[in-house]
């Protein structure tokens, strides 16, 4: 934490809660609000473009909850220090606790402020680790690009393919390299993403039908034809029973 004023992001849903909060922090010397934002989306952008100190962080937000807001920061090279704020909720209190994470419990009060404002420090990739339970389902992927986090949106990503220790994330638009494993992507979203193949999940609102290009030894091989792209997907034997549950005939 550098010396000096301590520039404040404010994120959460509520303008009651924000206004409360700048309120709190007029009262406390040193410190100036930078930004606020009404969900984790404009927080994110508001951090590129105002570089805060802290982040204070609501839980519960529309479009992105603070839990997932703060994986996203963590991507940066310099992640400011988050501190959530959250109404009651005691399995919450109890794992911010158990993992030494700063929160605050709504309604917040100016001592309990200042307090938290003294210690507050960049979170570990640990300590969000095991809050993960608590999030919501996350709505965005994010990529780090010349020096700004760039999000792509869950219900934009057409395909993900496995390249190395990277994966491809494929919208209409372009193509993108996330680091993130297609194993955990599978297990966070079965509703939303099928496997194709070992190193290929698509999202079954892409798939337009299937193809049979051709037999050897009497085997069907099946590929995925895509709405939005003029590409085509391989369908590995393992999975060919997707072919069958997803309209296909094999």
């Amino acid at each position: 934490m550098k010396e000096g004023n301590l520039n404040i992001l404010i994120a959460d849903d509520e303008a009651p809660a924000r206004n409360r909060l700048r309120e709190l922090l007029s009262d406390l010397p040193g410190t100036q609000v930078v930004a606020e934002a009404a969900n984790g989306v404009e927080a994110l952008e508001r951090v590129h473009d105002t570089h805060p100190d802290i982040v204070l962080l609501d839980i519960r937000m529309p479009e992105m909850d603070g839990l997932e807001t703060a994986e996203h920061l963590l991507k940066m090279d310099n992640p400011p220090a988050v501190i959530f704020a959250t109404a009651y909720d005691e399995h919450a209190l109890q794992a911010f606790e158990r993992n030494a994470v700063d929160y605050l419990l709504k309604p917040i009060r100016l001592e309990r402020l200042g307090n938290a404002l003294k210690k507050a420090r960049a979170l570990l990739p640990a300590q969000l680790e095991e809050l993960r339970p608590l999030r919501s389902e996350r709505t965005h992927f994010s990529v780090s690009e010349r020096g700004r986090i760039l999000l792509v949106p869950v219900d934009q990503v057409v395909y993900l393919r496995a390249e190395l220790k990277y994966l491809t994330v494929r919208t209409a638009e372009r193509e993108y390299l996330i680091e993130d494993s297609l194993t955990q992507v599978e297990q966070e979203f079965p509703q939303r993403f099928v496997r194709l193949h070992r190193n290929c999940l698509a999202a079954r609102s892409s798939i337009r039908g299937f193809e049979k290009q051709h037999e050897v030894d009497g085997e069907c091989h099946w590929v995925a034809l895509l709405k939005e792209l003029d590409e085509v997907l391989p369908v590995s034997r393992r999975q060919q029973h997707v072919v069958r549950e997803l309209g296909g005939k094999c």
